[in-house]
């Protein structure tokens, strides 16, 4: 900057006016603009690009991914190591019947000859939707609707690229791409009875798929779920739509302590055209969190686990003799979690898992037949997400939380457990997505203060290509008034070290002491207080410390990241120990003397607004004005999966689910208090909401109270979050 003004102007007239900026940080703080809750909701600017519609060839050497040029967005195959580039496809070609498809995802078949063009979405659940699928062929250009019959869930190529098997109205069906053919495979699907190849809701939202089928690794069977759901108790919901008469919808939903879904395990062999049923007896107290194929076309992998969730087993099935055979075991005095992590080597080599079994998340690894070899990771460190084993190189990758719990960092490690190598540099959490076989992977970095950026990375961690790295954003905050944040820790009653961040109001708005404003989620495992980008939420708390407020956030007892003793203390207790820890958030903010300890007010979403819930009424009136969005109120109402593997059964353990519910403590709220929620909540009911009301008018204590119509537990679409973030801005305003 010296040389170019220099070169306009005089030196000392130059020193006159750098000493002048110098000595006026408020004139600097003035030149740059505020954040305004229409430029975050409205007109995004604080949305970052992602690297989502990037998908590598099968041979390594390309990507696909749009590319808009004179309003034209073109489908494109560009190579990895040069500039070459080729146009697969103008999204003006997508057309069907004269008309346009407005393409919202796609596939490509394994061999690269066909794409699967996603339109007309509607969603059904967290992880769940149908739409209208139609196939590309890229050689003809011709497009081809993957069914007439109604929508589609769940559509995926065999390996082969042969077929498309896909599911509608609970049944699986199997559609030949050359004959264009559709085959119904299961003739049972009934709503609210039995559902194929789709899970059911809890599945859904606890164990985290929709899609519950595998197909072989030669495409020529189909292992898939049959859940039988007719004993789960029903939940109704009102959709009012405008219309005169609101309709009724109905699903099943099962809390705490009711039935689920019978399972049974089938599987469709497309040369002999027949289903067949897996011979492993399950009840309705067990689990099938996962399925997957081994590395053999005719064994498959099945992970099993009772109603607590603390007893795991992995079962081999072989189709050629229907024998099943125990590999490898788990049991844990509190619980298991599922993940993705079972890896199975070629050749029937053995296989890699992850477990807690050492206090931490580390990975393992067995023969194929279930005996110990060795554990590949170790230390008082979390591994974070494990991606594979390169076939070439015999490394394998993972991420973790080794170096900082605040971070995650890539990488690579001997299969023996030697020579471990970190692969990241820059401080901030890194994603990855590797090409099939590990020859490259797409980086994604971020910092609290950075927004995301992408970039091509061979195997050996050199950079190839640089993808995106968020100009426009990064230009926005450069012109945005950004105010100082932080790291910190404070200490609990137990002595505990616990994580936080602070954003700080500027020192021109603070006029004597400034509030606080804590956000938090606090939920078994999660992990808020990251160096990593937020999102939209980091320009809303900083659009509130530029009105004035500190805005704090941290993770206490319970949370992830920090090894299985402190996430698992809360075990049959939930929201004990999380809220002594936000009290002693409070009391750590009450001592500092910038800061009013009379304004001190929480804020959480879902186990969040739980949490903010018990601050209000169980809080020691530490907290002045709480807002509670799609809380869950007593665990009582929650679902099976999630609510049991913390709680176990609500008859076995009354008290882990009434000793810290809100709804138990209305009569001891003090100030201010807003409940939000969507009335077309699928997970986190209304009925929560409903039922907490009830409570505060039999206490005879005032409250605010808002219900969005016929929005779910993300409360979005249309004009919904500008709403909603004004609204709870508001209520900052005037109660804090």
């Amino acid at each position: 900057m010296f040389s170019q003004i220099s070169r306009l102007i005089s030196i000392v007239f130059f020193i006159a006016f750098y000493n002048a900026l110098n000595n006026s940080n408020l004139l600097i703080a003035q030149s740059k603009s505020t954040i305004s809750l229409s430029s975050i909701w409205e007109k995004g600017e604080f949305f970052g690009a992602s690297a989502e519609a990037i998908k590598f060839s099968s041979d390594e050497k390309f990507y696909y991914d749009f590319e808009n040029a004179n309003e034209n967005i073109s489908l494109v195959k560009k190579s990895i190591e040069s500039s070459k580039k080729i146009i697969i496809a103008n999204t003006s070609q997508w057309v069907y019947k004269d008309k346009s498809l407005e393409v919202e995802d796609y596939q490509l078949s394994p061999d690269e000859n066909y794409i699967l063009l996603q339109t007309n979405t509607e969603k059904i659940y967290r992880r769940s939707h149908q739409s209208d699928y139609y196939i590309y062929q890229i050689s003809s250009k011709k497009v081809t609707p993957l069914s007439l019959n109604g929508k589609q869930c769940n559509p995926e190529f065999s390996s082969s690229s042969k077929h498309i098997a896909f599911t509608r109205n609970n049944n699986l069906f199997l559609y030949t791409i050359s004959s264009g053919i559709e085959i119904q495979l299961t003739f049972d699907g009934k709503k609210d009875s039995i559902i194929n190849a789709t899970s059911d809701w809890v599945y859904e939202e606890e164990f985290e798929f929709s899609k519950a089928y595998q197909w072989s690794p030669n495409g020529d069977k189909i292992l898939y779920y049959k859940f039988d759901e007719s004993k789960v108790p029903i939940y109704n919901m009102q959709v009012w739509k405008s219309e005169l008469y609101p309709k009724n919808y109905q699903y099943k939903y099962p809390k705490a302590g009711t039935e689920n879904s019978t399972i049974s395990l089938w599987m469709y062999d497309l040369s002999t055209q027949k289903n067949n049923l897996i011979n492993l007896p399950i009840s309705s107290r067990e689990y099938i969190p996962r399925i997957k194929w081994t590395s053999d076309n005719n064994i498959a992998a099945i992970m099993k686990m009772n109603r607590a969730q603390n007893h795991l087993e992995l079962i081999h099935f072989d189709c050629r003799n229907q024998k099943t055979e125990k590999v490898y075991e788990e049991k844990n005095d509190s619980y298991i979690e599922i993940n993705d992590h079972l890896t199975y080597l070629d050749s029937n080599k053995g296989f890699l898992i992850s477990s807690e079994k050492d206090g931490f998340r580390h990975l393992y690894l067995y023969s194929f037949s279930g005996q110990f070899i060795c554990q590949i990771t170790k230390g008082n460190w979390e591994v974070d997400k494990f991606f594979g084993l390169n076939p070439k190189n015999q490394l394998i990758y993972y991420t973790s939380a080794e170096e900082n719990v605040l971070e995650r960092h890539l990488y690579s490690i001997e299969i023996d457990g030697k020579n471990k190598k970190k692969l990241s540099s820059q401080k901030g959490v890194h994603e990855i997505e590797f090409s099939p076989n590990f020859q490259y992977y797409i980086h994604q970095w971020s910092s609290f203060n950075n927004p995301t950026s992408a970039e091509l990375v061979n195997s050996n961690g050199k950079i190839v290509k640089q993808l995106f790295n968020n100009e426009v954003l990064n230009k926005k905050l450069e012109e945005t008034n950004i105010c100082k944040n932080n790291f910190f820790q404070f200490r609990n009653k137990e002595n505990q070290s616990l994580n936080a961040y602070m954003i700080y109001p500027p020192s021109e708005k603070i006029k004597g002491k400034y509030p606080v404003l804590i956000y938090l989620y606090g939920g078994p495992g999660s992990q808020e207080v990251k160096n990593e980008w937020i999102g939209p939420n980091y320009a809303w708390f900083q659009m509130l410390a530029q009105m004035g407020y500190g805005v704090m956030c941290f993770d206490g007892r319970g949370t992830g990241g920090k090894g299985e003793k402190f996430k698992k203390c809360t075990q049959l207790n939930l929201g004990k120990y999380e809220l002594e820890d936000l009290i002693a958030a409070a009391e750590y903010l009450k001592k500092i003397p910038e800061i009013d300890s009379s304004r001190i007010g929480v804020f959480g979403w879902s186990f969040g607004g739980y949490m903010s819930s018990l601050a209000m009424t169980k809080g020691n009136g530490l907290f002045s004005m709480g807002i509670a969005v799609a809380p869950v109120i007593s665990w009582r109402f929650y679902d099976t999966i999630y609510t049991e593997r913390f709680l176990g059964n609500p008859n076995e353990n009354p008290n882990g689910y009434d000793l810290n519910s809100p709804i138990n403590f209305a009569n001891q709220l003090k100030g201010a208090y807003l409940l939000i929620h969507g009335t077309a909540d699928d997970n986190v009911h209304l009925q929560n909401t409903i039922e907490m009301e009830r409570a505060l008018i039999k206490a005879d204590k005032q409250f605010t109270s808002f219900h969005y119509p016929d929005k779910n537990h993300g409360i979005y679409g249309g004009n919904t979050r500008l709403h909603l973030y004004q609204m709870m801005t508001n209520f900052i305003q005037k109660n804090l």
